[in-house]
């Protein structure tokens, strides 16, 4: 006899620019089981594991507000600038931001250059 479970099947979440992988719980702005908490974008979350609290969560990545493809928050893979945007996006239209997140970008590729070399 098959057992049968109430639970709905599990979704995953995928960035589509480093392959980070994680099932998640809750897809949108509010999630579950949190007291007047409302992110600024519709997000993939999970239950933080290490954490009892059924409040506590995480944020795992959202989709790119210009191509849609899904992203995780790493700084390598995207960036949040009022809207989320993957990082192939950024370089594609760093002109359209304010130049301190182009400083920032720049610094940061300077920085990732000395490393590698």
């Amino acid at each position: 006899m098959e057992e049968s479970t109430n639970e709905p099947p599990q979704k995953t979440f995928t960035c589509r620019s480093c392959g980070l992988s994680s099932p998640f719980t809750y897809y949108g702005q509010k999630p579950p089981n949190t007291r007047a908490i409302v992110l600024l974008e519709e997000c993939f979350v999970t239950r933080d594991p290490f954490n009892p609290d059924r409040e506590k969560f995480l944020v795992l990545g959202s989709n790119c507000s210009l191509c849609s493809v899904p992203v995780c928050v790493g700084s390598d893979c995207s960036l949040f600038y009022t809207k989320r945007f993957c990082v192939q996006c950024v370089n594609k239209h760093l002109e359209q931001f304010p130049s301190q997140i182009q400083a920032e970008l720049a610094k940061k590729r300077q920085g990732s250059k000395t490393a590698v070399s």
